[in-house]
This record gives C-alpha cells, structure tokens and sequence, in this order.
C-alpha cells in the first residue's frame, strides 16, 4: 500500500485541537442558538418560526395553517435542526403562561399550567399574533440586514425591526456553554415609558428608569417581594428577586379557614405544586391542611387548602412559603448579543440599544422610503415633459421603426433618461385627458413635499426620535394593558417571614425542665389580690413554670443560660399552645446542651448598637455588654459571659446605658447604684462584683430602677410587698447593700426581686403550675423593713417559684390596695445601714 504523502498530514497536539473545537462548537452555540440578539430579543430559531410565517402569508389576519407546514418550512429553509426543537420553540411562544405577550396564536392543545405538552404539530395549527406582526412591520423596507441561510439557497434576517422591545417586554431563557441568560417579562406600557424618557434625556439615571419601569411583570402574575433585587438587577444586570403565590385566606360555609391560591409565581408547575403539598400533608411535616383541591377552571386558578378549626393559617402559609414553590426565587442575568457579543447589560444598556436599533430601523425606512419617493418623482418628472409637448411625442413614437428607435429619440429629443423614456412609451392614451394631466400634477406637488420631509428627517436625530415615540405610542396605545404582579413593598425593605405573622402580645413560658410555649396575653384575665389564680399549664409532679415574659411574636428572643451561653430565635417560632398545655422542649428549638438550662428571656426588636445588656451572676458578679455584640448568633449559641468557677448566670437585663441597678439576694439584701459604674465590656469578659453576699446567701434577681417605681419582693411563702425607690439610696457596686425584706420562717426566702409601676401587672407562679395575675396597683406600698402581705393562698407543700411583669390588662378589676394587717410585721419602721465594701 502507498505511503500518504507528507502533504497531506497536518500534525497537531490534541490539547490545541480540543481545545480550538470546543471554543468553534461554544461560540457557535452562543451566537447561533442560545442567546437573545439585543436588538429583537430573539434567538435565532424564534427568530426564523416568525420570518417562515411572514413568508408563508401565515399572518394574523389570515386563517391557521397546520404547525407541521410550518415547522417544515422552517426546517427546509432555515433551521438545520430536529423537527422538535422547531415545535418546541414554537409551542413556547404560544403559551400565555410563558410569555407576557404571546407572539403565536395557537389554535388546539398547546400544553398547560399544569406541564402538560402540547399534542403533536399535525393536531395542532397556528399563525402569528397580532403583536408578532410588529416585530416584523417594516421588514420589506430594507431595514434590516440578510443573510445566506445554511445551504446558501435562501435568504433569512440578520435580526427583526421589532418595533416593540421585545428583549424586556417577553424576557428570555437561554442555555450557553459556560454562560446563561434568564431575563424577566415585563409590562410593554412601562417599558415604551422608559424608553420614550431615555429617548428625551440620553443622561437619564437607573434609578429616574425605575420610575417609569418598577420591576418585572410576569404572565402568571403573583408578587414580587422587596425591590433590593429589581434595583441591583436593573443596576448591574445580575440580580435575584423573591417571587410569591397571590394567596387569600377564606372562611369557608363550615366556618373553617381555607387558604385559596389564585396566582403562583413564574415557570412553576401548578400540578408539581399540589403534589408537593399533598405530600407534606400526607408526611404530617406541614400539619393541618384537612382537604385540597384544583377548582382552576377558564376565569381564573384556584387551589384551596382547606384547614383544621384549630390551626393558624398565617403559620401554615408561612410553612407552606418555605417548603414549596409558592415562593421561589427568580434569578436575574441580563446577558445578550451585542454586535455579535454577549454581554451583561443593565437597564439602561438594554434600553439604549433598542433604542438605537430604532434609530437605525427608521432612518433606513426613511432612505428606502425617499429612493422610492424620488424614483417617482422622477418618472413624473417625464411625463410632465411628454405632456408639455404630446404633440411632437406622438409624432416622434408614430415615426419610429421600433420601440427602441422611439426610446432613443425621446431621450435625445427632450433629454430624458432612459426610465422616463420607457415610461412615455408604457402610458396609456387615458393619461392625456385633462383630469388624468391634474392627478399627475398633484402627485408630483406631494411627492416634492415628501421628499423634502423625509430629506429633514434624514437631516435631523431629534425627527427620527419623535417619529420613534409617536409610533411606540401607538403600540402602547394599542396593546397595553394591566399590570399583572405585584410589587408588594416599597424602598429597600424585604419581605421576612415575620410579616405573614400578625403582630400580637404574647406571654411565653418557661418551664424548669425545658418546656416552652406561647400563649396570647389576653387568656390571662387580671385577678384580684389573694385569689387562687387559674392553671397556667399542666405539668409533671417535678417540673414548674420557671421563666415568663411578655413580647411580640414579632420581637427576637434572646435566651441566655446557665453556663453564660446565649441563643435567639423570634417569638412567632416559638409555638403556640392552649393555657393549659405542657408546651414543647426547647431542645427542639435551640441547640442547648444537656446540663444547660434557660434562666433568662430577653425580648428585643433590633440587636442595634444603642443598647446594653447587663448581667449579674449568682455570686453577684455584674457586667455590662453593648447588644450590637450579638448581632451574630449561631445556631449552636454564643458566649455571653465567661463565668467564674463555680458560678452561673442568674439574670440579664436589657439598659440604655444609663439606669439604675438594683440587685437583690435571698437573705433579703439590695444594693441600688448607677449602671455606669460598671464600664462597657467585651463579650466574652468575666464582670466586675455587683453585691457582696454575705453567707449562705444569693443573687436571686436584678432589675432596672427607675426614679418612680417600686421595688416588689415576693417571698417563697407567697408574701410580698412593694417599697418606693426613693427609700433605696444609690451606693457604689460591690457593696452588701441594705435591707428590703424581714425574712422570716412565716414568709419564706425571697424568691423575685422586681421593679414595677402601678400601670403594670404580675403574674405569680408556684412550682405545681398555678398563676394568678394581679394589678402592681392592687399591692399598697410598705416599709423596706416589714415582712410583706400575702399575694397567693399556696396549699401547704406548695411555694413561689417566679414572678413576672406582664402589660396592664385593660379589663383589669382591682382590689383597694390594703395597710399593714395581722400578715404584716409590726417591727420598727427603722432601717439597718451596713456599709460598702469595695470589691478589688
């Protein structure tokens, strides 16, 4: 066998071929089949369906043709690609779930919401919509470009007049190599609106856009949550923005609550959704949907969730939001062709060159249009020559041997061109009556004024902008319509979880071993001093209601522990039971560890940097922190205070910088001093002492005084009292502080220490789950010195565990506040002083 020549060996290394062939195949992909031209907002097969229709008459005044014909002539002519590519293509721009302005008018099944496909192209038959043909308006005018289709028999367009934004107005999808576009609809009238604005001021800003253009508006509808996205899409053409179902909530005729769907967000399946829910449902991990159904039908969709009497809809929903496609996040990439290019455009970008593709669209219709206007002139031109002298005309023609020989003479005799020649010879006898010399007359007055206007729009920029927004106006004017989504909030602001809640006063409980809940504060009715309260919860023989606060089911709640750790979570996570239920661990809540317990509940709106918290251990060690330190929480905790051996946290308050402390022990020990005297410090730093503790004894509280409050105690027994703050004078921290309690066997060791005011109310817990609320008001001041006043009848092996301030209850009904009695002690009024002693 004969050797190959060496000629016709091209060596290469395979890493050069490789890597040659793939940037051919990517950029073919990309230039020729993936991306949108910035000029029509198609890509090439969109662009070669509506361009076959054109040529096949299959406009939108004209009947269906078979979709096989067409995607057969796109096939055969234009796109050398499988049949279904075509039809796909073709399908798509038919539905009106995909594009906001569908540029197919299909006639048959052309799929659904529900991801059915569309039957096959020789059921089904379509033509172009009424808006397509504006697309292609003017295409016969030599406005745009042709070039060679794939086997150089045919001619097909670089891009489309498209003389709507199309790009904006239907968005587009678009699979690359190595790049992707995905650009949201929007509502055509706000984007002409942009447009016509860019059109009189080239320097406009985004933000003045945005004015005219607020955010996309997809087909399907629903809501768009916050404009932080829509800005940074529209500011650099990379953005994400939060789309939501349009969801009410209904009674239905059982008295139930039903949660009815009418709009989902862009490219979701409506039949996946439902699944998707039924099968959370059925999985009990969305908990309460008792019925669901499909009632879509032709006005409109409709998916109701039917719900138990006893559930919260606004949580299930919320619930619903975060586990199925009812929210969904739709990622914004403005990426284009840009003379051939791709590249990521802004709004403004997008825009400016639709803007000059227009310029360029009618100054070549304008040229096209002025050839055509001076090409007749000039014809008339000969003619008036030829009826000025019709005479010597005919007799030149009726001497002439030939048609040639009488086109010669004439463009001899009277200098005309060859044109005009031929069009003396082609006029019909008709054209020398009088009526017929007056229509040529008129004719050509009009055309010498057209062509002096076209020649001034020629001449002019500004003419051919104003002829661009008289005829988006008239678009406008005829295809627009309403907005269809929602743009749910205004400035920067998002959507959180929280605003699917409704903001309500809540009491949230804590029991010993773990068990938190929250109830409404109105369960809770206002009680008068010594009566037997009602049951809080139901809890086990060894476990009692511990922590108690009242918040916001909007507030952040801040958990501070034991060991100096601290966690968060909002109120509305925290769920919600009857009165008399045990509640859920908070180890299912919060990551705490086993020997770890929850000992303070700090309610706040914003973690800023304005606020302090301070705290104060069991062995009476204070310090104080900013409350922008635990901005950051993890999910696992943070350390709050780095605690001494030995030692825990006992309580945390939330200051302004600037309060009154007061610290009180279980001996009946207070010490009052100005917060400041314990200096800012870090996070994770131990504190200085606040009180020092005499023996056997404790912190068992500390709380923020103000100049017209009371200091309350409640002992273990059920006593208790309340003593202005004027008897409490301020010391230096680190002192054992002064009496506020006579402690005695009948009353009991302290157990609460709070500061009230007579606006407010307490509710008192005893460790087997009894609380009564009663009125501050409800409670007569005494001495620092007296043992106090009984607040709760407790049955004998029963005691005091917590006591909580709580918002007044307007509904309150309180008793006259009592004097010293038979429970009062009558020892002398007089106050035992016991000096400071400083701590280091």
């Amino acid at each position: 066998m004969a050797e190959t020549p060496s000629s016709k060996v091209n060596e290469r290394r395979i890493t050069e071929e490789m890597r040659t062939s793939f940037l051919d195949y990517a950029m073919s992909v990309i230039v020729s089949r993936a991306l949108p031209d910035v000029r029509d907002g198609l890509k090439p097969v969109q662009r070669r369906v509506l361009y076959s229709m054109n040529d096949l008459g299959n406009t939108a005044d004209k009947p269906h043709k078979k979709s096989a014909r067409i995607v057969g002539d796109v096939i055969g002519k234009y796109h050398p690609h499988g049949d279904s590519a075509v039809y796909e293509t073709m399908v798509r721009m038919a539905q009106d779930f995909n594009l906001r302005y569908p540029l197919v008018d299909g006639h048959g099944n052309f799929g659904s919401i529900d991801g059915d496909s569309a039957a096959a192209m020789r059921y089904t038959e379509a033509r172009m919509s009424k808006i397509a043909m504006e697309l292609l308006r003017d295409i016969n005018k030599d406005t745009i470009d042709y070039q060679d289709n794939y086997d150089g028999q045919e001619k097909e367009p670089v891009v489309l007049p498209s003389r709507f934004p199309n790009l904006l107005v239907n968005g587009t999808t678009g699979i690359a190599v190595g790049m992707a576009t995905n650009m949201p609809p929007h509502q055509i009238g706000e984007v002409i609106d942009g447009l016509i604005a860019l059109s009189h001021n080239p320097d406009i800003s985004i933000e003045e856009l945005m004015q005219f253009i607020p955010g996309p508006d997809f087909p399907t509808g629903g809501l768009i949550l916050g404009r932080s996205g829509i800005r940074k899409a529209y500011m650099t053409g990379k953005g994400s923005i939060t789309t939501r179902a349009k969801v009410n909530i209904e009674e239905t005729a059982h008295g139930k609550q039903a949660i009815v769907v009418t709009e989902i967000p862009y490219m979701v399946n409506k039949a996946r959704l439902i699944e998707k829910i039924a099968e959370l449902a059925r999985e009990k991990r969305i908990d309460g949907i008792t019925a669901l159904r499909d009632e879509s039908d032709r006005q409109g969709m409709r998916i109701v969730m039917e719900l138990r009497k006893d559930v919260n809809a606004n949580v299930l929903l919320n619930n619903l939001y975060k586990h199925t496609a009812l929210q969904t996040t739709f990622g914004i990439n403005n990426l284009a062709l840009v003379n051939g290019q791709p590249k990521v455009l802004n709004l403004k970008q997008l825009l400016y060159y639709y803007l000059e593709h227009q310029k360029e669209i009618i100054t070549r219709r304008t040229q096209y249009e002025l050839r055509k206007a001076e090409a007749r002139a000039h014809i008339l031109e000969g003619l008036r020559i030829a009826l000025d002298h019709i005479d010597e005309v005919i007799n030149l023609i009726r001497s002439s041997q030939t048609t040639d020989i009488a086109r010669e003479g004439l463009m001899t005799r009277f200098g005309l061109s060859e044109k005009q020649a031929q069009a003396i010879l082609d006029m019909r006898l008709q054209r020398l009556t009088g009526l017929e010399r007056e229509k040529i007359e008129e004719e050509y007055a009009e055309l010498v004024k057209l062509i002096a206007e076209l020649k001034a729009i020629l001449a002019d920029e500004e003419k051919i902008l104003e002829i661009i927004r008289e005829e988006l106006t008239a678009i406008k004017e005829k295809y627009n319509d309403e907005r269809r989504t929602e743009i749910t909030t205004s400035g920067d602001e998002e959507i959180d979880d929280e605003d699917l809640i409704p903001e309500e006063s809540v009491i949230i409980t804590l029991t010993r071993k773990g068990y938190i809940k929250r109830t409404p504060s109105s369960t809770y009715r206002t009680q008068k001093r010594g009566g037997r309260g009602i049951q809080g919860m139901g809890t086990n023989e060894d476990d009692f209601v511990e922590n108690l606060i009242t918040t916001s089911t909007h507030d952040t709640i801040l958990f501070f522990t034991n060991k100096g750790k601290v966690y968060k979570i909002k109120g509305y996570r925290i769920p919600e039971f009857s009165r008399t239920a045990k509640g859920l661990p908070i180890i299912n809540l919060i990551e705490i560890e086993k020997d770890e317990y929850i000992n303070a509940m700090i309610p706040v709106q914003k973690l800023d940097n304005e606020s302090y918290l301070f705290f104060t251990t069991r062995q009476g060690i204070s310090k104080r922190c900013p409350l922008s330190s635990f901005a950051n929480i993890r999910n696992n905790g943070l350390i709050a205070i780095h605690l001494r051996e030995g030692d825990e946290l006992i309580s945390v308050r939330l200051t302004d910088g600037n309060k009154h402390i007061i610290i009180g022990t279980k001996k009946g020990m207070l010490i009052r001093f100005v917060e400041t005297d314990v200096r800012s410090m870090g996070r994770t730093a131990s504190g200085v002492k606040g009180i020092t503790l005499g023996k056997d004894d404790e912190v068992i509280g500390m709380e923020i005084l103000e100049e017209d409050q009371d200091v309350l105690v409640v002992t273990e027994k059920g006593y208790g009292k309340r003593t202005h703050a004027s008897q409490y004078r301020i010391q230096n921290r680190g002192g054992k502080g002064i009496r506020t309690c006579n402690i005695q066997e009948k009353n009991g060791q302290l157990v609460a220490m709070k500061s009230v005011s007579e606006n407010e109310d307490i509710m008192i817990i005893t460790d087997n789950g009894i609380i009564i609320r009663m009125a501050v008001s409800g409670i007569s001041r005494i001495g620092r010195n007296a043992m106090g006043v009984k607040l709760i009848k407790l049955t004998d092996d029963s005691t005091v565990t917590a006591v909580a301030k709580v918002e007044k209850d307007d509904e309150s009904q309180t008793d006259q506040p009592i004097t010293a009695d038979t429970e009062t002690d009558s020892s002398p009024a007089g106050t035992e002083q016991i000096d400071n002693e400083s701590d280091d």
